[in-house]
């Protein structure tokens, strides 16, 4: 279950994946439609992969919710988004037992229950997938790491000025204000 580059976007329903970044923002895809939009920076704009459920203990990343989910469902479909509030929190209670029911709201296991559906209706929640993705992040991080150490010793890093004799350096006085 690959959840990087997914994204919500406050006031737009949905989700989306970024497929490029843009001057202003990103440019991002929808997953319903597959339209292709502009996300400006004033966006407010929440990776999947970073949104977290409260539970009674720590909270819980998203990613181990679907996995719940995707679990009691053996890959099928969610309840539906637009059920009644009290199926809605009795569904997902069956889900994920340990949710802490005073500060996850209706609204949330809405979002949660839709966004679900949404990446299960486009297969991304496959487990196959999992496994694959564990083994090359660390990879691409060793060579990431390996390649920012070689670069600093030779010093590409960071790029400083150089002074050349003939030039002079023009500084700025000290202005005094005030009545004299």
């Amino acid at each position: 279950m690959n959840l990087s580059g997914i994204i919500s976007i406050a006031g737009m329903s949905g989700l989306y994946k970024v497929i490029a970044q843009s001057k202003n923002g990103l440019i991002v895809e929808s997953l319903v439609d597959k339209k292709r939009i502009p996300a400006h920076s004033t966006n407010k704009v929440s990776s999947l992969e970073d949104v977290s459920i409260y539970s009674t203990g720590d909270d819980v990343p998203l990613k181990e919710v679907f996995q719940k989910i995707f679990d009691m469902e053996k890959g099928a479909a969610a309840i539906d988004h637009k059920s009644a509030d009290a199926d809605l929190r009795s569904y997902f209670k069956k889900a994920f037992a340990e949710y802490d029911e005073e500060r996850v709201y209706t609204s949330d296991i809405k979002k949660v229950l839709m966004w679900y559906n949404i990446l299960q209706k486009e297969g991304m929640l496959d487990k196959k997938e999992e496994k694959e993705e564990e083994s090359k992040p660390k990879v691409k991080a060793a060579a990431d790491a390996k390649a920012a150490v070689k670069a600093k010793s030779k010093g590409t890093a960071t790029a400083k000025p150089v002074k050349t004799a003939g030039t002079k350096v023009k500084t700025q006085g000290v202005r005094k204000t005030g009545t004299a």
